[in-house]
């Protein structure tokens, strides 16, 4: 009789501890969480929320946001630092921002360059693009008679520039621009792109940098993007860079962000834009017509 007691809490005991090693393998095995960060921009800002939602609607639970969390070094070191799963980023800044090396006018080994070194140096993966060049723009009225920047270099009187502080600050902005000789007639204003923008529909200003997807832009018939014929800044192709970590751990993150690799032109990304920071608009509506418009819903 005791041997069968004994027997029995034996058997019980080997089931129990059999049920918490299933338990424990199963809350080892859970998910991390995804937070989606941005850096300060609208463009910026819209990607991610588009990213964050896409992701829900694809895995069915909840994404983080950390939007907004200031520049490329700021956002790169909180993804290395995983207080982020992943954000987008042009191959350009990584290239000049945070490689530090010599920028390139080959967008396909650029961005080969890029993803090779982040895997090797931070194991993060750059996705394939989302067809979004977000180069600079050198926008001036369409009544100048310049098509390029060289061709700026005769302009009479010289230029009444302003250039966003972004721009001022990089080694790929405002140093770069320098290698074109163009007049100036007044000190170089630096400000935000929004002030920039008015100041030039307003004549205070006679060209103006900021990118190429800024919102005002579609807006403007009367403005046009001087062509840098020297190609002295990069491409800077938007991709999504990821942890590696995040996307081992559930394997149906990178198959749902791969449908979005190519469906963010340009033209679209503008007026994304142009609904946030002129209809004011919130990101995450503007996001979420997207994602309808391009049936990723």
């Amino acid at each position: 009789m005791l041997n069968r007691v004994m027997n029995g809490k034996r058997s019980l005991g080997w089931k129990t501890l059999a049920a918490l090693a299933l338990l424990g393998a199963s809350c080892g095995g859970s998910k991390k969480p995804i937070v989606v960060g941005s850096k300060s921009t609208t463009a910026q800002v819209v990607l991610g929320e588009i990213v964050a939602q896409h992701l829900e609607n694809r895995l069915g639970r909840k994404v983080g946001r950390s939007f907004s969390l200031g520049n490329t070094q700021l956002v790169y070191q909180a993804l290395v630092n995983a207080q982020i799963g992943l954000y987008p980023e042009e191959t350009g800044m990584v290239l000049a921002g945070i490689l530090k090396e010599s920028v390139s006018s080959d967008a396909a080994s650029t961005f080969e360059r890029v993803r090779n070194e982040m895997r090797r140096i931070a194991q993060l993966e750059v996705l394939d693009p989302l067809g979004i060049d977000n180069s600079w723009a050198i926008i001036v009225s369409k009544d100048k008679q310049f098509e390029t920047l060289s061709d700026a270099e005769r302009a009479q009187p010289g230029w009444k520039l302003g250039v966003t502080r972004d721009f001022n600050e990089r080694s790929d902005g405002l140093a770069s621009l320098h290698q074109y000789r163009l007049p100036m007639g007044a000190m170089t204003r630096v400000s935000d792109a929004d002030s920039l923008y008015a100041a030039l529909g307003a004549g205070e200003l006679t060209m103006v940098v900021g990118n190429i997807n800024d919102g005002p832009l579609a807006r403007h018939d009367d403005w046009k993007a001087l062509r840098d014929d020297k190609k002295v800044f990069p491409f800077y192709q938007t991709c999504l860079m990821v942890r590696a970590d995040l996307l081992a751990n559930d394997p149906k993150i990178q198959p749902a962000l791969a449908e979005l690799a190519g469906k963010i032109g340009n033209d679209t990304l503008r007026k994304l834009n142009a609904a946030v920071d002129v209809d004011r608009k919130k990101p995450a509506e503007v996001a979420a017509g997207f994602l309808a418009q391009a049936g990723l819903k």
